[in-house]
């Protein structure tokens, strides 16, 4: 088995306090720095469409919503989970690129969606699946078996801190 920086961390820690079981700062460390890995990556494969990764988000997230590819402002920022500030100021720099535009709501009159143009939904396509075969590149460490057991256990963890 490969030893890696993370090992070292251990054993540094291991012997400046043996009384500690360390064995955490392992899983929790290499997940961390594969966090920060993957987000370069992607943001570099994000980048060669001219998007940076919150504009994709927006964009991802409302193409995946399906047709008409439209959702509130609320509804975008619940489900990216940032503010409503972040969310303005990422619709804006959309909208000035011609990627959405703001429309009536027709069930609301006081309320307006944020719909793909159609320029936006041409980028959204190229760019997911340019994400998506870097994804499994990043992964290609991994055999079929292996990745769906990582899964299994990060969809666990996950579970734990978001019910």
């Amino acid at each position: 088995m490969d030893i890696d920086a993370v090992d070292e961390i251990l054993a540094q820690w291991q012997r400046e306090r043996p009384d500690l079981d360390v064995s955490p700062m392992g899983t929790i460390g290499r997940m961390t720095r594969l966090a920060k890995h993957f987000q370069g990556a992607m943001g570099d494969t994000f980048a060669k469409f001219g998007l940076n990764p919150g504009e994709f988000d927006v964009l991802a997230t409302l193409r995946r919503s399906g047709q008409p590819y439209q959702l509130s402002p609320t509804r975008l920022f619940h489900a990216m989970m940032v503010s409503s500030g972040t969310m303005t100021h990422r619709i804006d720099c959309l909208e000035k690129a011609e990627l959405v535009e703001r429309i009536l709501d027709p069930n609301d009159r006081r309320g307006t969606l944020v719909q793909l143009t159609d320029k936006g939904f041409e980028l959204i396509e190229k760019t997911v699946e340019a994400h998506v075969t870097h994804e499994h590149l990043l992964l290609s460490t991994l055999e079929k078996s292996e990745i769906d057991h990582l899964t299994q256990l990060l969809r666990k963890l996950l579970g734990s801190f978001e019910q």
